[in-house]
């Protein structure tokens, strides 16, 4: 896998908010953990499974800032899986790190924030 091409490509879907673009990237039974779901539940969850839960997930976020816009500025690959450093919404950075299944479609992502 190029990651750099990954990246470039996973960044320009998010900053089209085209959501079907956004989840062609995901495998059905991905796994999405990230403090902003903590945030968003009241600190009930902090992971979603499934691409339909992280769809509506997804589907409110875009709602809720529909200026959004991801800036890269590095990827770097591991053993099945990627890092992406960008900047992120409200100016905060973000690493999010992606694990791949065998067809090429993330499984699983971890996102930090600072």
């Amino acid at each position: 896998m190029n990651h750099q091409k990954f990246a470039e490509e996973w960044i320009r879907a998010w900053n089209s908010h085209d959501l079907e673009n956004i989840l062609s990237h995901y495998a059905e039974d991905v796994a999405v953990t990230t403090p902003m779901i903590t945030l968003a539940t009241g600190g009930k969850e902090s992971t979603l499974k499934g691409k339909e839960a992280v769809c509506e997930y997804w589907r409110k976020a875009l709602d809720r800032f529909p200026d959004l816009h991801f800036e890269l500025i590095r990827s770097t690959m591991g053993v099945n899986s990627v890092a992406l450093f960008y900047r992120s919404i409200m100016d905060k950075h973000a690493v999010e790190v992606m694990f791949f299944d065998d067809e090429g479609k993330i499984n699983k992502m971890h996102a930090h924030y600072d």
